[in-house]
């Protein structure tokens, strides 16, 4: 492996590390205080606590994409200022509502905003990426734009759901254990297209490595 592609897989890594490691964060606090017995007082504290791990994980995370890739996506300072307004919420109110609204919020705003520049002829996932995956066209970078503006809304839609199904830890498990696989799979099943539009095969892997953030 030559020394770009080691500095490739090492930029990947820390992007599922940035996007992924607050959440685990959160679901770690929250477990560590869970109280023995059910209880709506033990359960806040928890949730408080787990909360509270979660704006902090999320700012040390923003931090640390800036430090060592040298720079921080739009999704992600949407996100981490999302986390740390509706995480003060949460906390203040004492209301998990809060927290739980914050990636249907997300997922809503920017399904709405890539579809919004489909239909405009601009594909706007690519400035959301910053990178280019090498020979997609313009036709792939919108078709590209508009599946994830879908799938998007999708998750937005799933989010509510969730949240109305079941109770607070259920739902921080479905984040890890449903979110994070239909995102692999959705990123997965769209390196056919992004090949007939240009993308090159050795660079088929790519997709994988640039998905756009979840904002877990």
């Amino acid at each position: 492996m030559s020394e770009n592609e080691t500095k490739k897989a090492a930029s990947s890594w820390l992007n599922v590390a940035v996007d992924y490691g607050p959440l685990l964060v959160f679901l770690g606090v929250y477990r560590w205080n869970a109280p023995a017995e059910p209880g709506p007082v033990g359960e806040l504290a928890a949730i408080i606590a787990g909360t509270g791990a979660f704006m902090v994980a999320a700012v040390a995370a923003l931090v640390i994409s800036k430090w060592r890739l040298g720079k921080v996506s739009p999704m992600l300072w949407f996100s981490t200022a999302l986390i740390v307004g509706f995480g003060s919420l949460t906390i203040f109110f004492g209301d998990p509502t809060f927290v739980q609204l914050k990636p249907t919020i997300i997922y809503a705003t920017f399904g709405v905003a890539l579809l919004g520049g489909f239909f405009a002829g601009r594909a706007l996932l690519k400035i959301l990426l910053e990178a280019a995956f090498e020979g997609l066209s313009h036709e792939g970078w919108l078709k590209l734009s508009r599946n994830w503006g879908v799938f998007f809304l999708m998750l937005a839609v799933l989010n509510e759901v969730l949240r109305a199904q079941l109770d607070f830890e259920g739902w921080l498990w479905a984040k890890l254990w449903v979110f994070l696989p239909l995102t692999f799979l959705f990123t997965f099943s769209q390196i056919p297209m992004l090949l007939k539009h240009g993308l090159s095969f050795e660079d088929r892997d790519e997709p994988l490595k640039n998905e756009p953030p979840t904002g877990s």
